[in-house]
């Protein structure tokens, strides 16, 4: 098996007297999609934060690809090529579509306007944003919003994408379009961490899952193996079910 594109080792994270991440260990190969499950407040989005630079790990280290990234500020994380999205967009709301693209597309790969430019309308095509390309990101619905984070992100060129509930609010008919466009993501070359809820999303686009539970990793497998996990029915639903 090759080298694994990214490792997590031994990752504990506290605030305070809270132990948000406990000894987490895992490791994702290229072109993978990786789910990341567990109940409220079990430390997923934290994972994240650790991993893309917001938050310093107090042990443990963060490889990507054979090379030690642990510490190192967002900002160089996103240069070697993992992006982010947020559970709550963080676009640049005075600008449009279009422009949020472009600036992520003119720092995250270095192009000039015309480049950034032709680069942020083929992004904006796979998340179908084209035809609001000239909205200003503040008058657009929350929805819209989700997948402007997601175009954000993948303008900047990544080689790893870190998605929290992108899926999150989508009716049961918006849910198809979505898996399709992470399945676009994938053919993209673009390896995958993937936050989410909602179930349908989580067996149809991931190829395995963990599971996370008051900071621990509490399970890791396929969709079928984890959802027949003991310890994972117990985290939902409580241990007398």
């Amino acid at each position: 098996m090759k080298a694994p594109i990214l490792s997590v080792k031994n990752v504990h994270k506290h605030f305070g007297g809270l132990a948000a991440v406990i000894d987490v260990n895992f490791n994702v190969q290229a072109g993978a999609i990786l789910g990341l499950m567990g109940p409220n407040g079990a430390g997923k989005s934290t994972l994240l934060n650790i991993i893309s630079g917001e938050y310093k790990p107090d042990s443990g280290t963060i490889q990507f690809q054979g090379h030690d990234i642990t510490g190192l500020p967002p900002h160089r994380i996103c240069r070697l090529g993992i992006a982010r999205t947020f559970q709550i967009p963080q676009p640049f709301v005075n600008l449009t579509v279009l422009r949020n693209l472009m600036i992520a597309a003119e720092y995250g790969r270095n192009l000039g306007e015309a480049a950034a430019e032709s680069e942020a309308l083929k992004i904006l095509d796979i998340v179908d944003l084209a035809d609001k390309k000239d909205m200003f990101a503040r008058d657009l619905a929350a929805i819209t919003l989700k997948r402007l984070e997601l175009a954000r992100a993948l303008a900047s060129d990544p080689t790893v994408l870190l998605l929290d509930e992108v899926a999150a609010g989508l009716t049961e008919e918006e849910i198809p379009r979505m898996l399709e466009i992470l399945q676009q993501v994938r053919a993209m070359g673009i390896t995958c961490i993937l936050i989410e809820h909602i179930m349908r999303v989580m067996t149809k686009a991931v190829d395995r899952i963990i599971v996370l539970d008051e900071g621990m990793k509490i399970a890791e497998g396929t969709s079928h193996e984890v959802m027949e996990d003991k310890k994972v029915i117990e985290a939902y639903l409580g241990e007398a079910v």
